[in-house]
């Protein structure tokens, strides 16, 4: 069982110490994650923040979730609990972020998250959500896909 308080102590820590890293397991392209999404065998977290959701928007689909805010830990990990049979994938704008955030996790014993590293934007992973095309929704409208519990308070 992973020990909540260091996966959220490091993930607090990760907020005021960002760094570039790239996740090498894991990784789920954006056209095959916008395809788990739609049978619904996937859960796509978008870990971007606000700002960034109203002016790109998000995947259709995906969940925003901003890992800047204090209680980004135990809304993933609540994703991650009660979805024992979905895959669960991070998305950010060009894969650094994600990569961190996986980095965190392995290194707190959570290793079936997946990243689509390419991200929204698209970088040195690939091509990214929006270059290829694939759907969008207002951050507004992605916000009320959300469970009630996991909303921003």
């Amino acid at each position: 069982m992973t020990n909540r308080r260091s996966f959220l102590t490091a993930l607090g820590a990760a907020t005021l110490f960002p760094v570039v890293v790239q996740a090498k397991l894991g990784v789920l392209g954006a056209e095959d994650a916008l395809q788990n999404l739609d049978d619904g065998s996937l859960i796509l977290i978008d870990i971007r923040t606000p700002q960034e959701w109203h002016e790109t928007g998000v995947a259709k689909g995906a969940w925003p979730l901003d890992m800047t805010q204090r209680d980004f830990g135990p809304k993933f990990l609540a994703v991650l609990e009660r979805n024992p049979g979905r895959q669960v994938a991070i998305i950010c704008r060009t894969g650094n972020r994600s990569g961190y955030l996986m980095d965190v996790l392995a290194k707190n014993g959570i290793t079936h998250v997946l990243d689509v590293a390419e991200g929204m934007a698209g970088g040195p992973n690939g091509k990214g959500w929006i270059p290829l095309g694939l759907p969008v929704v207002t951050g507004e409208a992605a916000m009320k896909s959300l469970p009630a519990d996991l909303v921003a308070t």
